[in-house]
């Protein structure tokens, strides 16, 4: 049994067989109609979410399975104290296979310890968020037709977000990647992602503030939004939240090429007017997020999908 706990879990050899497999599934979607018949979804998420939660029961929902949890910690048992522990045990009880977000780094790798089902990490704190990264690496490959050989520019909250922190460790072990990472001094990259990641496995990147600078380098440009729920003081919050804003003016100073991911949600760092443009890939991405987490959720409940 496997769980799904950082994008290292996979191999890079697995994770071509996974985004293959997504993309099968977007190509041939009624092939793949019933393949969960019978089984059941656990979505357990103490921390809001609408399209991860969502995307998760779209996936599982797509492949003829049914799905249950909760969307908040005030609803589930967690609000009279119980234990993630003993939460994992009794929903291993009831479902195949649980998608767990929790605001503490690491609650769903104490899950995974004590699951009789697979585990998958939808979002621990700022610490990872691997499905996001297997969205965000399905969309790439998909659109540019490969993962290697690319300058990605990460932009905003590199300190807290922990969509960055994946994605930083997936993609180092592509052949040809570069990052250029933006943001303020108070929202720079952690040092264990620097030294540890970057520096240890000689990435080349460098540190800007200015997004304007980066722009024409960049093959794909990451924004992220400034977090309010991961700040302890509401005055820094103020003060960063809208520290890089993209608009239609800073996409001129871009590549033809150059692709526009976010995470989501947005807040006030990408401009609408910006929306229209074809490089913008965002909405898209999302999209991409279902296929992804359909091919993870038969990939980890080991369904043979040769036989569809």
């Amino acid at each position: 049994m496997r769980h799904l706990m950082s994008p290292l879990d996979f191999s890079v050899e697995e994770l071509d067989k996974l985004l293959d497999l997504a993309n099968d599934i977007e190509k041939f979607p009624g092939k793949y109609a019933h393949a969960c018949d019978g089984k059941k979804l656990a979505t357990c998420f103490y921390e809001p979410s609408t399209r991860t939660r969502l995307s998760f029961e779209a996936a599982m929902l797509n492949l003829g399975g049914s799905v249950l949890g909760f969307s908040d910690a005030s609803c589930s048992s967690a609000s009279k104290g119980e234990s993630v522990s003993d939460t994992i045990r009794i929903i291993s009880c009831y479902t195949d296979i649980c998608a767990m977000r929790h605001p503490k780094e690491g609650a769903p790798l104490v899950a995974s310890q004590k699951s009789r089902i697979p585990v998958i990490n939808a979002g621990d704190g700022g610490h990872q968020h691997p499905t996001q990264t297997l969205t965000d690496l399905l969309t790439i490959r998909s659109l540019k037709g490969r993962l290697s050989n690319m300058t990605i520019g990460l932009c905003g909250d590199l300190k807290f977000g922990r969509t960055v922190h994946s994605l930083i460790n997936a993609l180092i072990r592509y052949p040809g990647i570069r990052f250029v990472l933006i943001s303020p001094e108070e929202l720079k990259i952690p040092s264990y992602i620097r030294e540890d990641v970057l520096r240890a496995n000689n990435i080349p990147f460098e540190e800007v503030e200015r997004l304007e600078d980066a722009m024409p380098d960049l093959d794909i440009l990451y924004m992220t939004r400034v977090q309010k729920e991961r700040f302890f003081n509401e005055e820094d919050y103020v003060r960063l939240k809208n520290f890089y804003i993209l608009t239609k003016a800073k996409m001129d100073l871009a590549k033809d090429d150059m692709l526009v991911l976010h995470p989501l949600p947005r807040v006030n760092e990408i401009s609408v007017e910006v929306d229209d443009d074809p490089r913008a890939a965002y909405f898209r991405q999302a999209q991409y997020g279902v296929y992804v987490r359909m091919a993870l959720i038969l990939t980890l409940l080991e369904i043979d999908t040769a036989k569809l």
